[in-house]
């Protein structure tokens, strides 16, 4: 993980150097300017390396990281005690200056020398690559089809709709394009289709050739050839361009099929010479191609939709391992219920299932006790008696460029299974120092696009999106993530235990410390490991202070527990932790102060909901508006903010907060608008209607505001009329208020307002028939608890709306019809509402199928209570903290 460390280093470098430190001692400034040059040139000589020098470079990846870890706890740490003011004297000395003076000094030289040793055999394999200008044959590439029998069951849809587009529709040359994870079965599906005789009957010609990830363009074009017809030897000695027109002349006037097996390279078809050597004379002709990557697909123009293979449900993965274990005869009894264990942690995967099925088929049948122990131990029996599993689940990793990997490779310090939240994990990656600066770009906009890079890589599957149509939690197969915890192990990237820590084997030294379930810890292990960073997804009640009592803690991230109350680390960048009252909680807040590099300030319920009548408060310190590092403020029960220190000299401005939450009677002076210029996301509580004294009509110039939450005393009638939305404003939730719906033109007129949800008596009336040129960009709208009754609109009203949520209306007769017309609408929902409007959402779904379109979803969802008793009636304020939880439950 040498890249990872050499882009935190250039965080702490460039930190440190913009700090307004008092004290600079014996141009200790000068040598922390001079190592972030050499940081940022073996930065680059990375960025810039192609894959055959990166595998002679990987001796020296081990070095590399450790000299930038060392660079990093060496600065930091000479940094933190400089900062902490303690001992100044002491520091100013000439021999503790002198001490560090030399400390930095070696290990600037040693990153030199690793800079100029890398720069060496990076030049020396980028002459061999002109010299040789890809002659050679890689290993693993392959000229034409797999042969032999190849087990397919699960995939029968697939082949009927890969058929289908291959021999109908248009007659235009088309790209087809088979995309999933490695292992998925795209190969598979391929070649079932490519063997297929009413395939071979359809097209004159088939050819197929396989690229993986080093190809040779003169054995490509060969292996086509020799495909489609026998070939002399005098062939091979031609050169490409003879080879191009002779494939080209081939095709021409054919129908062909040309399969592209395991394409890897966005621009293969530049760099083959492919583009157009394939004839489009109208005819049918195909071609057919699997990738890992959505953008290779892309670059390919295949014709959309694109073909994304599926993990196989429970039924078909029992089919494809009893066939794979038994053939044609049935499962014994007694070997069912562990066969069915064996199967569950394959989730899906029909590689796994195909490897694992092929080892259990040469076991005696009576042998339990080795059917359990593969149960058990799943990932290591596949991977240590199959090295083809193991290259193909690891290409996607080792395929990946450097500023990547490091970020993937974190995902695995997740409990296993989970679902990952992307506003947790990109909050991480930042706070880990794993994102690389881009200019004019914010950290967390760059780490969502390298999020998204994954999921375009089949690597991390989506599991769910919010209402802006954002990835808001993902997965990554169980099987892969046993890779990530095997690499990262292997790197000392981070260990993921559920083990006592005193288990750990003595001195071993870890960067990041992840716990999974329920452990007893054993200090002295910690002591000596030092982690920077502790993960903790388990039901830990209480942590040891010694825990956080070391100096460079960076991370601490705790689902569920609480630090004792000694606890003080001050190098925090990301503190995650449950409220309780004299605990961490208020000691974080107390001394705030201390944290001068925090950035993720996240104080969460213990009891997961927060009753809106709570009294639970926190009193933000004035400290606050002195913390020019932080980036998100999120605290479930409200929080007091106070107003910031007059009469200052100099005015710290929060360039790089973006997330504050849940702010209670929010005060938006001119002041506080323009310390916070950048803030993307606020919530906001009031106990009392908003007036003047608020000034709201000063979030205005908070000109990057994309959501704002409002929970309003319950009647705050004037709200709208005191406040002025900025245009920036993409999502907006009202809670409570109870403002009349002739002032909803406030928000209908929002130009590019695209999701709305009103909760809990947000707005009253009877009647509610919105303004036509409102709501032009409104894509995803929610109406919870609303006391409304006739609803009228039409598509004009909603032009471009797409998802619509009613939950718990008890009044509203019926959605109006024109609705349905909405030409955008995908999905209406329905929660705990009348039968009249059940009814009308059915009948616009309905009368869009008359219509031929069966893209409308419908999805009605009666209320029910923990017994499955159905409900009618409607819950009091007390009740609704837990009809959210059970609602919640069922929309899951």
């Amino acid at each position: 993980m040498a890249y990872a460390a050499l882009i935190s280093l250039t965080h702490v470098l460039d930190q440190t150097l913009n700090r307004d430190y008092q004290y600079w001692i014996l141009g200790e400034k000068q040598q922390i300017a001079s190592l972030l040059e050499k940081v940022s040139f073996l930065q680059d000589i990375l960025d810039n390396s192609t894959q055959k020098s990166m595998k002679i470079v990987e001796s020296l990846e081990s070095q590399i990281r450790d000299a930038a870890y060392k660079a990093e706890d060496l600065i930091e740490s000479h940094m933190m005690e400089k900062s902490s003011g303690y001992g100044m004297r002491h520091i100013l000395t000439k021999p503790f200056a002198r001490t560090f003076f030399h400390k930095l000094e070696e290990v600037i030289k040693e990153i030199d020398t690793l800079r100029k040793m890398l720069e060496k055999i990076v030049d020396e394999s980028n002459s061999e690559d002109q010299q040789q200008q890809r002659s050679t044959i890689p290993v693993g590439s392959s000229r034409i089809a797999p042969c032999g029998k190849s087990t397919v069951v699960g995939f029968d849809d697939d082949l009927l709709e890969i058929k289908t587009r291959l021999t109908r529709g248009s007659e235009d040359l088309q790209t087809v394009a088979l995309v999933g994870m490695g292992g998925i079965g795209k190969t598979t599906v391929a070649q079932k289709v490519y063997d297929d005789a009413f395939i071979k009957c359809h097209f004159d010609t088939c050819a197929w050739v396989t690229v993986s990830q080093n190809y040779n363009v003169q054995e490509i074009l060969l292996g086509l050839l020799d495909c489609i017809k026998k070939l002399g030897k005098e062939v091979h000695n031609e050169s490409i361009e003879k080879l191009l027109e002779l494939l080209y002349k081939t095709l021409k006037g054919r129908r062909y099929l040309i399969v592209i097996d395991d394409v890897w390279d966005t621009e293969f078809w530049d760099n083959a010479r492919l583009k157009f050597v394939f004839p489009n004379d109208n005819n049918g002709s195909r071609i057919m191609l699997t990738t890992r990557e959505e953008k290779v697909a892309f670059s390919a123009n295949s014709c959309p939709p694109l073909h994304r293979m599926h993990f196989l449900d429970e039924e078909l993965s029992w089919k494809l391992f009893c066939e794979k274990v038994f053939g044609e005869d049935c499962c014994p009894p007694e070997l069912e219920e562990i066969g069915m264990k064996i199967v569950q942690h394959c989730k899906g995967l029909p590689l796994a299932i195909v490897v694992i099925g092929g080892l259990l088929s040469k076991l005696p049948r009576t042998q339990h006790e080795e059917w359990r122990n593969v149960a058990d131990n799943l990932s290591s029996v596949i991977t240590s008696n199959d090295e083809r599993y193991l290259k193909i689940m690891s290409l996607s990793y080792n395929n990946l460029p450097h500023y990547l990997k490091g970020c993937f490779l974190y995902m695995g310090v997740f409990r296993e299974d989970s679902n990952i939240h992307i506003s947790t994990l990109v909050k991480l990656w930042v706070s880990e120092g794993f994102i690389k600066f881009v200019k004019f770009r914010s950290l967390e906009d760059v780490a969502e696009e390298y999020l998204l890079d994954l999921t375009e890589r089949n690597l991390v599957m989506i599991s769910e999106k919010n209402s802006m149509g954002k990835i808001k939690a993902c997965k990554i197969h169980d099987l892969l993530r046993d890779l990530l915890l095997s690499e990262a192990a292997k790197e000392r990237f981070y260990l993921v235990t559920s083990r006592k820590l005193g288990c750990l084997p003595q001195g071993t030294s870890v960067r990041r410390l992840s716990f999974d379930k329920k452990l007893l810890f054993s200090p002295e292990i910690l002591l000596s490991s030092r982690p920077r960073s502790i993960l903790i997804f388990s039901g830990v009640r209480s942590i040891p202070s010694q825990v956080l009592n070391f100096r460079l803690v960076r991370v601490l991230h705790m689902d569920k527990a609480r630090p004792g109350n000694k606890s003080r680390p001050v190098t925090l960048r990301y503190l995650s932790t449950t409220m309780h009252e004299h605990n961490f909680g208020w000691q974080a807040l107390e001394s705030i102060y201390k944290f001068r590099n925090l950035q993720t300030l996240h104080l969460h319920d213990p009891t997961s909901v927060i009753p809106i009548w709570s009294h639970f408060r926190l009193a933000l310190p004035p400290e606050i508006w002195k913390m020019s590092q932080l980036r998100h403020v999120q605290v479930e029960a409200t929080a007091n903010l106070p107003d910031p220190p007059c009469g200052e000299n100099s005015v710290i401005i929060l360039e790089n907060l973006q997330t504050f939450s849940l702010i209670n009677n929010f005060r938006c002076t001119v002041e506080v608008s323009k310390r916070i210029p950048n803030l993307k996301k606020l919530g906001i509580y009031y106990t009392d209607e908003p007036t003047d004294y608020h000034c709201l009509n000063n979030l205005v110039n908070l000109d990057k505001l994309e959501a704002l939450k409002c929970i309003l005393y319950r009647d705050s009638l004037s709200f709208l009329k005191n406040v002025t939305f900025p245009e920036s404003l993409k999502k907006l939730t009202l809670v409570y208020g109870n403002i009349l719906w002739k002032d909803m033109t406030v928000v209908g007129s929002l130009p590019n307002l695209q999701v709305l949800k009103l909760k809990k008596y947000a707005f009253i009336g009877l009647e509610w028939e919105p303004n036509e040129g409102e709501f032009l960009q409104l894509k995803f709208m929610l109406l919870e608890d609303i006391d409304l009754k006739h609803w009228r609109a039409d598509s004009i009203h909603f032009p471009t709306l797409e998802q619509l949520f009613i939950k718990s209306c008890k009044d509203l007769e019926e959605i109006p019809s024109g609705i349905g017309e909405i030409t955008t609408l995908q999905s209406i929902e329905v929660y705990n509402c009348r039968d009249s409007l059940v009814t009308s959402a059915k009948e616009i779904q309905e009368t869009q199928q008359s219509y031929g379109n069966d893209d409308l979803q419908v999805r009605i969802v009666p209320f029910f209570d923990s017994t499955g008793v159905f409900f009618s009636t409607f819950f009091s304020v007390q009740s609704h903290q837990i009809t959210d939880k059970l609602l919640q439950s069922l929309i899951k």
